[in-house]
């Protein structure tokens, strides 16, 4: 157990909380949006069963649950009418339906597609909701309802976003890859040699790459989410504007167990880190870090193989399996992201967005007539005013 704070907010979790139905944030929940972004290989999933099965459990009842999807056409009808079989407040958006890619196309947004910007769309509905957003994914097997009170705690205390963060140790190894290999050594060589707050920033959080995270209503209108993997990182960067040091926290989470990806190709962790390391190093220079790629790749190269023998030791201690050359492999690979970010494809803020949260609703929910968008609209917003 240890209890060491960051330079931001850190709340642990000590194991003797009491009952978490007496808190704040339990009461804070029935005013809370969940956002929970699926993709089409999760419908039916255990990991979703039990993450949804969790929710059901929170009482009181969240004000809303979002679940943006991204499916084939002929499978949202099942996908949809399964969500809905929850006892949950749910409100399904279609992310990739044909009216959703025509309005995204109407105001010169349609360039490309992914989690951040399926989280995107449900962001501006769930801001409308009430006066917090909780997000998190669906691919958890250890998931809790209590995470969405953990995750809130900091926001009944006066805090404006928190990040969840957990260890990822399953099947006696470490996992959390693409964490541990990329985004930590690459914010050690970015230590290394520049003094800057936004990268005190980036390295305070422990999982930076966790999904789970929850902002007041206000900031979330404010986010600019990347398109695709992106998205936690750049959520980071918004959140260094919005909120600071002073005003954000991270929240222990526990050991979360989660479906796994390969490594190699544009589906696994190499392509992954692509995505990761654009926002990474878009959200540096945007706030005044001057970057010299070559050598950076360098000293990332040193900072990793310095942390694989950190991991090894610590593996070794907990009488964990750990396969050094096959991490160093993942280092290499992972170094070729290391690269000017390319064109700017983030998505507006929702302040700024240039249409409202009505119109995704109509767009995403084409089963629904107007006025069930109408009077969804009207709950949303009973619920962010009571």
């Amino acid at each position: 157990m240890e209890y060491v704070q960051e330079r931001i907010a850190t709340l642990h979790d000590f194991g003797e909380s009491g009952d978490p139905s007496a808190s704040p944030a339990a009461d804070a929940v029935a005013e809370t949006t969940v956002v929970v972004p699926m993709a089409g290989r999760e419908h039916g999933s255990p990991a979703a069963e039990r993450v949804l099965s969790e929710l059901e459990t929170l009482e009181p009842a969240p004000a809303a649950v979002i679940v943006p999807v991204r499916a084939d056409a002929d499978r949202i009808g099942p996908f949809r009418e399964w969500l809905e079989s929850f006892a949950l407040p749910t409100a399904v958006l279609w992310c990739n339906a044909p009216a959703v890619e025509e309005l995204l196309t109407s105001v010169g947004l349609a360039n490309g597609f992914g989690k951040g910007q399926d989280v995107w769309l449900a962001l501006g509905p769930a801001a409308a909701a009430g006066e917090s957003v909780v997000v998190h994914d669906a691919d958890a097997w250890s998931y809790e309802a209590a995470h969405v009170t953990r995750l809130l705690a900091p926001l009944t205390m006066g805090y404006a976003f928190s990040k969840g963060y957990y260890a990822r140790v399953e099947d006696g190894r470490l996992y959390g890859r693409l964490f541990r290999l990329f985004y930590a050594p690459l914010i050690r060589a970015l230590e290394d040699t520049h003094d800057a707050p936004i990268v005190d920033y980036l390295a305070a959080f422990r999982y930076a790459l966790a999904g789970e995270f929850a902002a007041t209503a206000d900031l979330a209108r404010t986010l600019r989410a990347p398109r695709a993997w992106g998205l936690e990182v750049g959520t980071l960067g918004d959140a260094f504007d919005a909120a600071g040091f002073e005003n954000s926290a991270q929240v222990d989470l526990g050991c979360h167990e989660h479906d796994h990806r390969a490594v190699a190709g544009e589906t696994g962790l190499e392509g992954m880190s692509r995505e990761v390391a654009g926002e990474l190093l878009r959200v540096v220079e945007e706030r005044g870090v001057d970057l010299e790629y070559a050598a950076l790749r360098d000293r990332y190269l040193a900072a990793g193989d310095r942390l694989i023998d950190q991991y090894r030791a610590d593996a070794t201690v907990n009488g964990l399996a750990y396969d050094p050359a096959a991490e160093r492999d993942q280092l290499t690979r992972y170094a070729d992201s290391i690269a000017p970010p390319g064109p700017d494809r983030r998505l507006p803020r929702w302040c700024d967005a240039p249409f409202e949260p009505i119109d995704v609703l109509e767009a995403a929910r084409p089963w629904a007539d107007g006025r069930d968008h109408r009077a969804r609209l009207d709950q949303f917003d009973a619920g962010a005013q009571d």
